[in-house]
């Protein structure tokens, strides 16, 4: 499929959101924003949380079918702007206004969001990504399964400041590891257990090509505390896919 630059899709009809509350988004970001779409001629239409709930903001601007829906806050709500957007086709541009901004990591690199966006309406190029499903819940970068995955919550109450809430769940995950093995099966293959399951888009992994039609699979299997511990310094140098409580499947 042949790129192309949002000059040549005639884009328009623009609507922004902005999560004031997101980790790398700033006080003054709609100012920022409006700064630089005027640079570029263009004037949007600018929501921020502060005008109403983050969820009802992407209802109310998808259902009005912009040329192009601009988000500035973090993964969460990323992937439920991308999960929203998907059915009307509603071209979407994630820009990296949260802590980990994994998403928008993958299709911008290391630029902050102002940069981001200059870049784009500068000259940016539509592409499609891969995504995946679980439960009806759509992922684009990865997803985790087992009990690994409550550790999310407790990081997610560290981010907002409930350190008692996040101390305890994070003790409630602990509890929960090691006490039950994920079943699951890859590609019609036997059926396998493991202490955890890793599903990564074509975006992010670094063996499938951007296009393909299909996920990376990690079951993750650690045997006790001590092979936690390793697994997590191997994520952490890069080496994850060569740790020994790792099998990986394309």
């Amino acid at each position: 499929m042949t790129a192309r630059t949002l000059d040549q899709l005639g884009i328009q009809r623009i609507h922004v959101i902005i999560n004031l509350s997101a980790g790398r988004v700033g006080p003054d970001a709609r100012a920022v924003t409006e700064e630089i779409f005027l640079s570029h001629g263009l004037n949007p239409v600018i929501a921020t949380t502060g005008d109403g709930q983050l969820r009802d903001l992407l209802d109310r601007a998808v259902a009005q079918k912009p040329d192009l829906l601009v988000i500035i806050a973090g993964d969460g709500t990323a992937r439920a702007a991308a999960e929203a957007a998907a059915p009307d086709r509603v071209l979407l541009a994630p820009l990296p206004g949260g802590t980990m901004n994994m998403l928008p990591g993958a299709l911008y690199g290391g630029l902050a969001w102002p940069a981001a966006l200059d870049s784009i309406l500068a000259g940016g190029q539509v592409r499609s990504i891969s995504g995946g499903s679980v439960d009806g819940h759509a992922f684009f970068v990865a997803a985790i399964l087992g009990s690994p995955a409550l550790w999310a919550r407790a990081r997610e109450a560290a981010r907002s400041g409930r350190i008692g809430v996040a101390f305890q769940r994070a003790r409630q995950a602990l509890g929960r590891a090691f006490t039950g093995r994920l079943r699951f099966t890859l590609d019609g293959a036997r059926r396998e257990k493991a202490e955890a399951l890793a599903l990564m888009c074509p975006l992010v992994s670094r063996d499938l090509n951007d296009d393909a039609m299909g996920l990376e699979a990690a079951a993750l299997d650690p045997a006790g505390a001590l092979d936690v511990f390793r697994l997590a310094f191997a994520a952490a140098a890069g080496s994850w896919r060569q740790d020994p409580a790792v099998a990986v499947s394309l």
